[in-house]
């Protein structure tokens, strides 16, 4: 038992936490702020976290109890953890589980443990439209087609459902993986995919799973963890993800490892519209409308088969639109895979409410260390900011201000410096600014890849990269989404969106793929120093160092003014 004074976190009464990272026992702690508080703040000796009504109720979905956040959390503070903290993680995690959607007969129900709780929510005004009866203190009878807008509307109030109704079965699609048959290559999920694929199926596979959210790193297998699942149920499949090029690694996926055929499986994109027992579509075509006051036409894929699974591939990304469309499908098993749950848009209640909570996460570093991803070195490189650019800044607006420091032109030199320094290892330059991204690929003679470039472009490029033929590649935010470049192992990254986390996380991703030799990958952004720039990859760094990694921060002054100039 550690000394209650030499313990590495201080909780405060305002539900943060604060550890100190140097402590011997600093290590353990994280690993329970991992699973019951967000990271709000990393600088080098202290972190901040916050404990959220979201971060208990996936702890609840996850088996914790509120007495054992309670006692885990006074067995690494200094001092006695607050009171109203305690009353605050009781009321949160004892109300998971508390509502419970169930079926009587056709009849949609909502039952409450106790009888108060009820009570509590009744009388707003936004629940009582999806209100038919009271029926007795503890139940109440919804109205029809209101399971999802019912449940987004209490979580939102801060009490979440848990939906006991189950789902349909939806259409057969028998298939099976290639294990040892065939011209495939035998296949076998990994450890910590079939843990997976059991967490999302629940004790039972019944009410209790079939929905929710698996998070894993981008070059973890989350793929094969939606096919696992889509096998788990054997039935006809809706996957929806961010674009083409996602759509194409799904479909090759598919049939190179499983017994599914190219009449099996349907593209709905806006190049090719084909409907089949497995459909894979991008959320931009079901969002795709000629003008703002228009119906969303293409909304109808939810109805156009019967779908026995869904799957939101990148669900971090899901579009409100299909947030609405999902609230009228509770019936059809929901399976929601990404590397982040952070939503920019705050959002990530829905994600809980309509996809379904977390049903399982493995802390990138933990797969860094059995080697099933790239140990990765991250590094933040600060460099000045020169006249005229400089002048340029302190006069800007702020949104200006960003600009110009994530388009200083010092960082070529900088750029140039970490070529030499990995020459020989596939490199991607990463950047928010098409111009500066133009003005690099032309400097360094290299191919660029930006929204505009044709898919046919696209896919020669991705072949190349990965043939060896094309050592550097040029992207522009794109590489945010699925891209299909497993033998990257440089990222730096040039410019950004702001302090997006997601943004960090989804970059970092696309050099994750284990590595021939010492496994081992490496993550630059090049940031002017001194400046609104600096200010947000603090920020964008949050959920990289939540999952354990670490930014090494080198200064750079010797960059000549010539080539700052340039």
């Amino acid at each position: 038992m550690l000394d209650q004074t030499n313990r590495p976190c201080i909780v405060q009464s305002d539900l943060t936490v604060l550890l100190e990272t140097e402590h011997p026992s600093s290590q353990e702690a994280k690993e329970l702020l991992f699973h019951v508080a967000e990271l709000l703040k990393s600088p080098a000796n202290i972190h901040t976290y916050r404990i959220t009504t979201l971060s208990l109720w996936n702890a609840a979905s996850a088996g914790m109890t509120s007495e054992a956040v309670i006692q885990e959390l006074m067995r690494f503070a200094k001092w006695d953890v607050p009171a109203k903290v305690q009353q605050q993680i009781k009321l949160w995690m004892g109300r998971y589980g508390n509502l419970k959607l169930e079926l009587q007969g056709e009849e949609l129900q909502l039952c409450a443990m106790n009888e108060t709780i009820i009570d509590e929510f009744i009388e707003e005004r936004s629940i009582q439209s999806y209100i038919d009866a009271r029926l007795d203190v503890k139940t109440v009878l919804l109205k029809g087609h209101t399971r999802g807008l019912m449940k987004q509307e209490l979580t939102r109030l801060g009490y979440p459902v848990l939906d006991a109704i189950g789902f349909h079965e939806g259409k057969s699609l028998p298939f099976e993986f290639n294990r040892g048959r065939g011209p495939s290559r035998p296949f076998a999920l990994r450890p910590y995919q079939e843990q997976a694929v059991q967490a999302f199926k629940g004790e039972d596979g019944g009410g209790y799973g079939g929905s929710g959210v698996v998070v894993l790193p981008c070059g973890a297998g989350k793929t094969v963890v939606g096919m696992a699942v889509m096998e788990q149920f054997q039935c006809e499949t809706l996957i929806l993800t961010t674009n083409v090029t996602s759509v194409r690694q799904w479909k090759a996926e598919i049939m190179s490892k499983t017994s599914l055929t190219e009449d099996d499986i349907g593209e709905y994109s806006g190049s090719c519209k084909v409907v089949k027992p497995v459909t894979i579509a991008t959320y931009q075509i079901l969002t795709h409308r000629k003008q703002k006051a228009d119906p969303f036409v293409h909304m109808q894929l939810f109805q156009e088969r019967d779908w026995g699974l869904i799957v939101y591939d990148e669900v971090h990304l899901l579009p409100a639109p299909v947030f609405r469309a999902t609230a009228e499908i509770q019936a059809t098993r929901r399976l929601g895979l990404t590397a982040t749950l952070v939503r920019e848009d705050g959002c990530e209640k829905d994600v809980f409410s309509l996809i379904g909570p977390k049903r399982y996460e493995l802390p990138w570093k933990e797969l860094e260390q059995q080697g099933w991803i790239a140990t990765v070195n991250c590094c933040e490189i600060r460099v000045p900011l020169f006249a005229p650019n400089l002048e340029l800044y302190w006069r800007a607006d702020a949104k200006s201000k960003f600009r110009i420091a994530g388009e200083n032109p010092a960082k070529m030199d900088v750029i140039r410096s970490l070529l030499d320094q990995h020459e020989g290892k596939p490199t991607l330059i990463i950047g928010q600014y098409l111009d500066q991204l133009a003005a690099i690929a032309a400097e360094l003679q290299a191919p660029i890849m930006t929204g505009t470039t044709p898919q046919a472009k696209r896919q020669e490029l991705y072949d190349g990269f990965k043939r060896g033929e094309i050592p550097l590649l040029v992207v522009s935010k794109i590489a945010n989404f699925a891209v299909d470049l497993p033998d990257a192992a440089v990222a730096i990254q040039v410019s950004g969106s702001y302090g997006s986390r997601q943004e960090e996380a989804q970059r970092l991703g696309r050099i994750l793929r284990p590595k021939a030799g010492d496994n081992t990958a490496y993550f630059y952004t090049v940031v002017s120093r001194d400046t609104k720039e600096q200010d947000f990859a603090l920020k964008r760094q949050l959920f990289l160092v939540e999952q354990g990694y670490r930014y090494d921060i080198r200064n750079i002054s010797n960059v000549t003014k010539e080539a700052a100039a340039t």
